[in-house]
C-alpha cells in the first residue's frame, strides 16, 4: 500500500478549511480515506460558535475512526453517526438549524481483501482507477447541474437549494443527509488505485481544463497529489486578472489530494 496527501488552503493568512486523512488498521487489513471540504461562511454569520475547521476536524476525526473501527458498518451509517456525534459536541451552544451552519463535502473509500466502498456527497471527487488502467470519475454532480442563475455566487450557494429537494446536499448536523449520498461498492481484485480531490483540486479539470479525469489521475500518480495541488496554484495565479476560468469565484480555493495505490 502506498498513500501520498497534499493539502494546502487557499490563503496562507487563513486557516484550511479542509481535511483529510488515511487510516490502517493495525491488522494490516483494508484501510480508509476521507477527505472533507469545508464550506465557507458567508459574513453574515452560521448561528454557530464554531469555524468550519473546529467543524470539519471534529466530522472528519469521527468519520475515519468510525469507518476504520466499524468495518462492517455502511458508509452512509457511519456518516449518519458521525455527523449526530459532531452535532453534539455544541448542540447545547449553537442553533444547529441555521441554514449556513457549519458543514462540508464529502469523499469516504474503504477497502478490504474483497471490495471497495465509496460514499460522495457534493462537489469533491473520488477517481478509481481499475486494473485495466481505466479511470472512472464517481461524482456527486447535482450541484454543477444547478442553472448558473440559481447561485449567487461561486462561492455562496442560496440557502432555498442547499440541503433541499431539488438543490444538492452537504454534511451539517442533519444525519439523514448521509441518504442523500452517492454510494457504491466496487470488487477489490478490479481496483488498482485511488484518488480523492476537493473542488478546489479539480479546478484542473473542471475550470483550467488542463485534461480530462483520466490524465489528472495519470499526473496525480506520476507528479504526485504536491504537484497537482501547485499546478492549480499558477494556473490560479495566471488567470487572477484576466478570470477567463474562474469567472466569479475566488482565485484561490483550499485544495487537498489523497492518493492510494492499492
Amino acid at each position: 500500500m502506498r498513500t501520498e496527501l497534499a493539502s494546502e488552503p487557499g490563503d496562507p493568512t487563513r486557516p484550511n478549511e479542509d481535511f483529510a486523512s488515511v487510516g490502517l488498521p493495525a491488522s494490516g487489513q483494508g484501510g480508509a480515506l476521507v477527505v472533507l471540504d469545508g464550506v465557507t461562511p458567508p459574513r453574515s454569520g452560521t448561528g454557530c460558535l464554531h469555524s468550519v475547521p473546529w467543524f470539519t476536524a471534529r466530522l472528519g476525526g469521527a468519520l475515519t475512526e468510525l469507518t476504520v473501527s466499524l468495518p462492517d458498518v455502511p458508509l452512509a451509517d457511519a456518516l449518519a453517526r458521525a455527523i449526530t456525534r459532531t452535532a453534539d459536541a455544541h448542540r447545547e451552544t449553537c442553533d444547529l438549524s441555521h441554514p449556513r451552519t457549519p458543514q462540508a463535502t464529502v469523499v469516504v473509500a474503504r477497502w478490504s481483501a474483497e471490495a471497495v466502498e465509496y460514499l460522495i456527497l457534493s462537489d469533491s471527487a473520488l477517481l478509481v482507477e481499475s486494473t485495466d488502467g481505466t479511470i472512472t470519475p464517481h461524482l456527486d454532480d447535482r450541484l454543477s447541474n444547478l442553472p448558473r442563475a440559481s447561485l449567487a455566487t461561486d462561492a455562496l450557494i442560496d440557502a432555498h437549494i442547499r440541503n433541499k429537494e431539488g438543490g444538492f446536499f452537504t454534511a451539517a448536523a442533519d444525519p439523514s443527509v448521509a441518504e442523500r449520498a452517492v454510494t457504491g461498492v466496487l470488487p477489490r481484485a478490479e481496483v488498482r488505485a485511488l484518488a480523492a480531490l476537493t473542488d478546489g483540486a479539480t479546478r484542473w479539470v473542471e475550470k483550467f481544463r488542463e485534461g480530462d479525469w483520466e490524465d489528472c489521475f495519470a499526473f496525480v500518480r506520476k507528479e504526485g497529489a504536491r504537484a497537482l495541488v501547485e499546478r492549480v496554484r499558477v494556473l490560479e495565479t495566471a488567470d487572477a486578472e484576466e478570470r477567463t476560468y474562474l469567472g466569479r469565484s475566488k482565485t484561490h480555493d483550499d485544495a487537498t489530494v489523497v492518493y492510494a495505490e492499492m
